[in-house]
């Protein structure tokens, strides 16, 4: 059963930091891109930033500067390092992976959309 299993949320103070990570386990044949998105309470989810397998990256204007997103291959692992958090920054953060699966009886790996549980961010002073 192939997952995304989300650490490292928690409450911290404006300006402070966290680090979140996201492992991907299972019958893994590849990993496209990886990336993380959040959705604070009455909003849409919305993506913070993803990264290729190459490690090309994309970020909201948002984040930029104060983010880094970045990947372990070796490992499955993707990693979201928020720096200078802010108060609107509050929100469940959601690892995605878009994943090659081997499946019994298939030629080829399956590919889909992940999902990790989602993982709470809150900067309060």
């Amino acid at each position: 059963q192939e997952q995304l299993v989300e650490s490292g949320g928690g409450s911290v103070q404006p300006g402070g930091s966290l680090r979140l990570s996201c492992a991907a386990s299972g019958s893994i044949e590849s990993i496209n891109a990886m990336g993380w998105y959040r959705q604070a309470p009455g909003k849409q989810r919305e993506l913070v930033a993803d990264i290729t397998s190459g490690g090309s990256t994309t970020y909201a204007d948002s984040v930029k500067g104060r983010f880094t997103i970045s990947r372990d291959n070796a490992k499955n692992t993707v990693y979201l390092q928020m720096n200078s958090l802010k108060p609107e920054d509050t929100a469940v953060y959601y690892c995605n992976a878009v994943m090659g699966i081997r499946k019994q009886g298939s030629r080829w790996p399956v590919w889909g959309s992940y999902w990790g549980q989602g993982t709470q961010v809150t900067v309060s002073s």
